[in-house]
Protein backbone atom coordinates (compact mmCIF):
# COMPACT_ATOMS: atom_id res chain seq x y z
CA UNK A 1 0.00 0.00 0.00
CA UNK A 2 1.27 3.74 -0.80
CA UNK A 3 1.96 5.93 2.27
CA UNK A 4 1.60 9.25 1.03
CA UNK A 5 -1.01 10.78 -0.87
CA UNK A 6 0.38 13.69 -3.29
CA UNK A 7 -2.55 15.83 -4.68
CA UNK A 8 -0.87 18.00 -7.43
CA UNK A 9 -2.87 19.44 -10.10
CA UNK A 10 -1.46 19.56 -13.25
CA UNK A 11 0.01 22.72 -14.56
CA UNK A 12 3.15 23.72 -16.05
CA UNK A 13 4.25 26.61 -13.57
CA UNK A 14 4.36 24.41 -10.86
CA UNK A 15 5.87 21.38 -12.15
CA UNK A 16 9.14 21.74 -10.29
CA UNK A 17 7.61 20.64 -7.35
CA UNK A 18 7.56 17.14 -8.81
CA UNK A 19 10.55 17.42 -7.58
CA UNK A 20 9.50 17.12 -3.83
CA UNK A 21 8.02 13.25 -4.52
CA UNK A 22 9.82 12.35 -7.75
CA UNK A 23 11.96 10.02 -6.26
CA UNK A 24 9.77 8.66 -3.34
CA UNK A 25 8.46 5.40 -3.29
CA UNK A 26 4.78 4.15 -2.22
CA UNK A 27 2.94 7.14 -3.14
CA UNK A 28 -0.06 7.76 -5.05
CA UNK A 29 0.04 10.95 -7.09
CA UNK A 30 -3.52 12.89 -8.01
CA UNK A 31 -3.16 15.08 -10.77
CA UNK A 32 -6.93 15.55 -11.72
CA UNK A 33 -9.59 13.76 -13.32
CA UNK A 34 -11.51 12.51 -10.24
CA UNK A 35 -14.21 14.28 -8.20
CA UNK A 36 -13.88 16.38 -5.06
CA UNK A 37 -15.87 13.49 -3.18
CA UNK A 38 -13.63 10.34 -4.37
CA UNK A 39 -10.55 12.21 -3.73
CA UNK A 40 -11.96 13.11 -0.08
CA UNK A 41 -12.63 10.02 0.68
CA UNK A 42 -9.00 8.96 -0.59
CA UNK A 43 -7.64 11.33 1.81
CA UNK A 44 -9.52 9.30 4.80
CA UNK A 45 -7.38 6.05 3.89
CA UNK A 46 -3.71 7.92 4.09
CA UNK A 47 -1.74 9.03 6.91
CA UNK A 48 0.53 11.76 4.94
CA UNK A 49 -1.02 13.87 2.75
CA UNK A 50 0.96 16.22 0.13
CA UNK A 51 -0.82 18.92 -1.82
CA UNK A 52 0.82 21.77 -3.66
CA UNK A 53 0.22 24.00 -6.64
CA UNK A 54 -1.43 27.13 -7.22
CA UNK A 55 -4.44 28.30 -4.51
CA UNK A 56 -5.63 31.19 -2.26
CA UNK A 57 -6.88 31.36 1.40
CA UNK A 58 -9.67 29.39 0.45
CA UNK A 59 -8.07 26.23 -0.51
CA UNK A 60 -5.95 24.62 -3.71
CA UNK A 61 -7.05 25.14 -6.93
CA UNK A 62 -8.33 22.57 -8.95
CA UNK A 63 -6.95 24.22 -12.22
CA UNK A 64 -9.81 22.66 -14.59
CA UNK A 65 -7.91 19.32 -13.85
CA UNK A 66 -10.59 18.05 -11.25
CA UNK A 67 -13.93 16.93 -11.98
CA UNK A 68 -15.94 19.53 -10.06
CA UNK A 69 -17.69 22.94 -10.17
CA UNK A 70 -15.91 24.39 -7.75
CA UNK A 71 -12.87 26.20 -8.76
CA UNK A 72 -11.12 24.27 -5.81
CA UNK A 73 -10.29 20.48 -5.12
CA UNK A 74 -9.13 20.52 -1.85
CA UNK A 75 -11.35 23.72 0.66
CA UNK A 76 -13.26 23.88 4.22
CA UNK A 77 -14.72 20.54 3.28
CA UNK A 78 -12.09 18.62 3.42
CA UNK A 79 -11.29 20.55 7.32
CA UNK A 80 -12.74 17.34 9.43
CA UNK A 81 -10.47 14.86 7.61
CA UNK A 82 -7.12 17.00 7.27
CA UNK A 83 -7.50 17.92 10.90
CA UNK A 84 -6.38 14.32 11.83
CA UNK A 85 -3.88 13.91 9.20
CA UNK A 86 0.12 14.87 9.23
CA UNK A 87 -0.11 17.30 6.20
CA UNK A 88 1.53 19.22 3.75
CA UNK A 89 0.57 22.51 2.06
CA UNK A 90 2.47 24.32 -0.72
CA UNK A 91 0.57 27.10 -2.61
CA UNK A 92 -0.06 30.80 -2.34
CA UNK A 93 -1.87 31.75 1.23
CA UNK A 94 -1.87 27.94 2.61
CA UNK A 95 -0.67 29.26 6.00
CA UNK A 96 -3.82 31.56 5.98
CA UNK A 97 -5.80 28.56 4.62
CA UNK A 98 -4.52 26.64 8.01
CA UNK A 99 -4.81 29.23 10.31
CA UNK A 100 -8.27 30.10 9.58
CA UNK A 101 -8.74 26.22 10.01
CA UNK A 102 -6.68 25.74 12.70
CA UNK A 103 -4.79 23.01 11.03
CA UNK A 104 -1.49 21.77 11.70
CA UNK A 105 1.27 20.62 9.38
CA UNK A 106 3.93 22.18 7.38
CA UNK A 107 2.81 24.74 4.99
CA UNK A 108 3.91 27.76 2.82
CA UNK A 109 2.84 31.60 2.62
CA UNK A 110 3.39 33.81 -0.58
CA UNK A 111 5.04 31.15 -2.96
CA UNK A 112 6.62 33.16 -5.78
CA UNK A 113 6.36 30.24 -8.77
CA UNK A 114 6.76 32.52 -11.71
CA UNK A 115 8.09 36.18 -12.44
CA UNK A 116 4.13 38.38 -12.47
CA UNK A 117 3.81 36.86 -8.97
CA UNK A 118 7.46 38.28 -8.15
CA UNK A 119 5.66 41.70 -9.80
CA UNK A 120 3.08 41.12 -7.60
CA UNK A 121 4.25 40.92 -4.15
CA UNK A 122 7.15 44.48 -5.24
CA UNK A 123 10.08 42.91 -6.69
CA UNK A 124 10.29 44.27 -10.18
CA UNK A 125 13.22 43.40 -12.27
CA UNK A 126 12.85 40.00 -11.09
CA UNK A 127 13.92 37.47 -13.90
CA UNK A 128 13.13 33.72 -14.76
CA UNK A 129 15.87 32.50 -14.00
CA UNK A 130 15.84 33.73 -10.39
CA UNK A 131 12.49 32.29 -10.13
CA UNK A 132 13.49 29.05 -11.64
CA UNK A 133 16.53 28.56 -9.18
CA UNK A 134 14.42 29.29 -6.17
CA UNK A 135 12.07 27.17 -7.25
CA UNK A 136 14.74 24.41 -7.79
CA UNK A 137 16.52 24.88 -4.36
CA UNK A 138 13.11 24.88 -2.48
CA UNK A 139 11.75 21.70 -3.96
CA UNK A 140 15.09 19.96 -4.18
CA UNK A 141 15.52 20.39 -0.56
CA UNK A 142 12.27 19.91 0.64
CA UNK A 143 12.32 16.36 -1.23
CA UNK A 144 15.48 15.77 0.53
CA UNK A 145 13.64 16.05 4.09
Amino acid sequence: MKDTLIIHPKDKSTSFLEQIYGNRENVLVISGNVTKPTLLKMVQQYDRIIMMGHGSPDGLLAMNQFKTDSPYIVDKSFIDVLSKKNAIYIWCYANEFVNKYNLKGFYTGMFISEVREAYYCGLPGTRNPEVDESNYFFSNLLGKH
